[in-house]
């Protein structure tokens, strides 16, 4: 388990270069937090210290945003629009969990029976100055 707080956008390169370490065989990613909780812009810090160069954006209408890297595939999941688990079955889900890529899903709760076992659950809490404490833990 890690749990670390960021002050600043330096501090989530720290972080999330600390996320990728201290869980090097975990490919999926799960990122709880309320709206405004700084869960995209993390993935973002996630997503360069993985090796991208991409312009990594919230996929917020297209549910999956594909990303290169040095690491191989990314995925980005956003399920905040989702209207029931069906449209996850839709489109694959799968696929790519089961791909071996690194998948960032955003808004898991709204899947959550249908994540695999074995995920690491990140927590991002921010708190009235604007930092953020952001939890990680393997399921």
């Amino acid at each position: 388990m890690i749990s670390q707080k960021a002050k600043n956008l330096a501090d989530l390169k720290l972080i999330a270069e600390n996320l990728i370490r201290h869980f090097p065989e975990n490919r999926i990613f799960a990122f709880y937090g309320k709206m405004g909780a700084g869960k995209t812009t993390f993935i973002q810090s996630v997503c360069r210290v993985l090796g991208s160069d991409d312009n990594i954006t919230s996929p917020t209408f297209a549910l999956i945003n594909e990303y290169d890297s040095v690491s191989g595939l990314i995925y980005h999941f956003d399920f905040y629009r989702i209207k029931n688990m069906e449209e996850a079955f839709d489109f694959g889900y799968e696929d790519y969990l089961f791909s071996g890529s690194y998948c960032l899903i955003e808004w898991p709760e709204l899947i959550e029976p249908l994540l695999p076992e074995n995920i690491v659950k990140v927590s991002i809490v921010a708190d009235e100055n604007g930092t953020r404490l952001i939890t990680a833990q393997t399921t």
